[in-house]
């Protein structure tokens, strides 16, 4: 393709947030910057000046900056940023709240509320001194067991306002899922709900709340909000109060915000523990605030007042990171449901009557929407919307073509990729650059990304290598929880290369200064010693019309590697020799004969994580006959016994 899919008009270019930022360096530092591609060699070359110098010009509210900003930056992991700063998270979070609205709702069985940014304060300040009250202290954890709601946010907000220690998992989550979670990092309180809403079905969840609470010793209280009923039957509940009793008699005055480091634990997430055990990831309070204010601000050009939005649940980092959205500004716009319940407009509905700025989902809701032929550029009033983000999985260049054909030709669509580990970015989008069918648009400032080959050299541009960071970053995690020595934060990031966080994908830079992601390095297919990512397969296989959604695997056979690609195809659809046929002729023709499948099998499902990853190193192992050690991690874990002992993968 000889031009961009989209390109910032003149004046959207000139009124963004990142040549305001540029301006300011002019006027107040002297310093020019010609280009996005400028700026970002000097943050990388010159990170105590960036950093510095965005903590300045965005606001940082603090008791104390210091004159250090970045201490040992040659440590990886040892890095430390503002060492003699004091500051506190929930502060600046809730910095721009007023009598507008912060946060707008909307559950999916049509239930709308809308919480002004005075009363989201007000909340968040009962809760700070409930839990003081309880003695409650800094780096206690504070768990939520909920949907997405407004008083998940409001209750974190009012942990992180005395320096408590938030955590969160999803109602969806099986027991066991969070036990493997909350029991290692043992929450004194715990928030949940009587039950919620999908598809269509009202679901309890009191029996599952039950068991998880009479199995947390380390439990001093639990919280339930009302959210199917108004007034839950609570008898069979341990150390059980309704949010109302617990807040009742504690003032709604502003926290009293406690001033903290810069890496005092402010948030523990969880890794997708689909080869074992959930790691337990401890991010610090400074380190988000910088890097999410930056994403925000910078990144997706958020300014006070525009209207955000993110598809996502407390099971997934996407909430931790939409959540700082009101650090910039934003209203908040919360969804909780079936993003196709009663159809796959429900979404679009939403943003076409509440006029959102900024849209964000998956990659595997934009391509669910192409299959089920929803055209919003057709049905829908998206006049408002500026930015649509897309995150998750891979987003193959025919869900670019989707989104400017069928949902909105003006508007920019940033890929963004990072993780849990860092909780942020190390690519996304740059609202002042064009965007280029299949490509996120480019490294995010500070980042210094880089794709090395495995001696650890640099990639050429259009050759694929390993994701990795070759400096230090505020949201660098403090590290593992129970991890005393840090060998399982070392191994995990940084024993690859030396001094080189690896992050575990695989990608390409691209001529225009962009970046293609081809899917998990950790689940990379090797037939005959060339490494192949999955990416590739699937964004061919998934462009047949017969094929709703695939996974791939490398099985060890006759002493090597073969590929072998699973379909879930559309109902009434059978994979015939025809059509396995056509299926590999696809991948030979799109992406090269060594990317064609030895075997093409039907299943049913397709096994994923609660955050819609597809889980290739769990379908492998279960290939391999080797165990799934947590299952738990899987939004639909039955769906792996249809690996099981294939006669079709014995030959």
């Amino acid at each position: 393709m000889t031009d961009p899919l989209w390109k910032p008009s003149v004046e959207r270019s000139a009124a963004s947030n990142l040549v305001a930022f540029m301006d300011w360096q002019r006027e107040e530092r002297g310093r020019i910057f010609t280009d996005y591609e400028n700026l970002h060699t000097w943050s990388v070359n010159d990170q105590n000046s960036f950093w510095s110098d965005f903590w300045d010009w965005a606001g940082v509210i603090s008791q104390e900056k210091g004159d250090r900003i970045l201490v040992d930056p040659d440590k990886m992991p040892g890095a430390a940023y503002f060492p003699d700063a004091r500051l506190n998270f929930s502060e600046n979070l809730l910095r721009y709240c007023s009598e507008n609205a912060a946060i707008i709702f909307r559950r999916e069985d049509g239930l709308q509320r809308e919480v002004s940014g005075y009363a989201l304060v007000a909340l968040a300040g009962k809760v700070s001194r409930a839990l003081l009250a309880m003695g409650i202290k800094p780096g206690d954890r504070v768990a939520g067991f909920l949907p997405n709601i407004p008083e998940a946010i409001a209750i974190m907000a009012g942990a992180a306002a005395i320096g408590a220690t938030w955590t969160s998992c999803s109602p969806d989550f099986g027991v066991q899922g969070v036990l493997d979670r909350f029991g290692q990092v043992r929450p004194k309180v715990l928030a949940t709900v009587d039950g919620y809403v999908y598809a269509g079905k009202h679901i309890d969840i009191r029996d599952k709340v039950k068991d998880v609470a009479q199995a947390l010793d380390s439990l001093e209280q639990l919280i339930v909000i009302p959210f199917l009923e108004n007034a839950p039957d609570l008898r069979n509940l341990p150390k059980a109060l309704t949010l109302n009793d617990w807040l009742h008699g504690h003032s709604d005055a502003a926290p009293d915000y406690v001033q903290l480091p810069f890496d005092h634990p402010l948030y523990i997430l969880y890794s997708s523990g689909t080869t074992g055990a959930p790691k337990c990831i401890v991010h610090k309070a400074g380190g988000v605030l910088l890097q999410h204010l930056k994403e925000y601000i910078l990144h997706t050009d958020i300014k006070p007042g525009m209207r955000h939005f993110y598809f996502t649940t407390l099971g997934w980092m996407m909430w931790n990171w939409q959540t700082s959205g009101l650090a910039a500004g934003a209203t908040l716009m919360l969804y909780d449901g079936s993003p196709f319940h009663p159809d796959g407009n429900v979404l679009w509905d939403y943003a076409a009557e509440e006029k959102f700025d900024v849209f964000g989902t998956s990659a595997k809701y934009l391509e669910g929407c192409l299959k089920g032929g929803i055209e919003p550029i057709k049905t829908h009033d998206l006049g408002s919307l500026k930015t649509i983000l897309s995150t998750g999985s891979v987003l193959v260049p025919e869900g670019f073509d989707y989104v400017y054909e069928r949902v909105k030709a003006d508007v920019c669509l940033a890929s963004i990729s990072g993780g849990t580990d860092l909780c942020g970015c190390f690519v996304g989008g740059v609202p002042t650059q064009p965007v280029w069918r299949g490509e996120i648009q480019a490294p995010a400032l500070a980042m210094d990304v880089a794709t090395l080959l495995e001696d650890g050299s640099r990639a050429p541009v259009g050759e694929k290598g390993e994701l990795c960071c070759m400096g230090p970053f505020p949201s660098m995690p403090i590290g593992f929880w129970n991890d005393q020595d840090g060998s399982r934060y070392f191994d995990a990031y940084y024993s690859t290369y030396e001094n080189v966080w690896r992050h575990g994908d695989f990608a390409a830079f691209t001529d225009h200064g962009g970046m293609i992601i081809y899917g998990r390095s950790d689940a990379t297919l090797n037939p005959g010693g060339v490494r192949i990512g999955t990416a590739e397969i699937y964004r061919q296989v998934e462009q047949l019309q017969e094929v709703l959604e695939s996974i791939v695997i490398g099985q060890d056979f006759d002493g090597d590697v073969r590929v072998v690609l699973f379909v879930k195809l559309r109902e009434g659809q059978t994979l015939d020799a025809d059509l396995i046929q056509r299926i590999k002729h696809r991948i030979r023709q799109g992406a090269s004969p060594r990317h064609v499948p030895s075997k093409v099998l039907q299943v049913h499902d397709i096994p994923r994580t609660r955050s819609g990853k597809i889980v290739e190193l769990a379908v492998r192992d279960v290939v391999h006959n080797r165990p799934i050690k947590n299952k738990e991690a899987l939004d639909n874990p039955e769906a792996l016994e249809q690996f099981r002992d294939r006669e079709e993968l014995k030959v």
